[in-house]
């Protein structure tokens, strides 16, 4: 075991690094339709919504992850928005996350709680 735990700094640099880009793409595709935007016809919402709110969380929260800046406080705001999505659109749709495509909402929450937990790590602009 010591093996894995001598590359624990890497592990977690990768993982805040795709955390963020994954969430960095998502409000791409909200904010400027890239990815085939919201509907796969390159739609995106409008600035002044709650998806705006939400495009511009995820692009400018990704961001920010990624390159390891003020780490525990975007993740802190990027897990209550996991939050209200998942209680505002999927949750409607029943409680199990594989029927109201909630798991991205899930996963990135709990994502949001470990990267509020342990800050930007080693290799962060704002180390821990």
């Amino acid at each position: 075991m010591k093996a894995f735990t001598e590359y624990k700094d890497i592990a977690y640099f990768v993982f805040r690094v795709l955390v963020g880009f994954a969430f960095f793409l998502h409000g791409g595709q909200k904010l400027f339709g890239l990815f085939g935007g919201i509907d796969g016809n390159g739609t995106s919402v409008a600035l002044y919504s709650l998806m705006g709110l939400a495009g511009i969380i995820e692009f400018f929260g990704g961001l920010a992850i990624a390159f390891g800046i003020l780490v525990p406080f975007v993740a802190l705001i990027a897990a209550v928005e996991m939050l209200f999505a998942w209680f505002m659109v999927h949750i409607k749709q029943g409680f199990i996350p594989l029927t109201n495509a909630g798991e991205a909402a899930w996963l990135f929450f709990a994502a949001f709680l470990v990267l509020l937990t342990h800050g930007a790590g080693k290799w962060g602009l704002n180390k821990k």
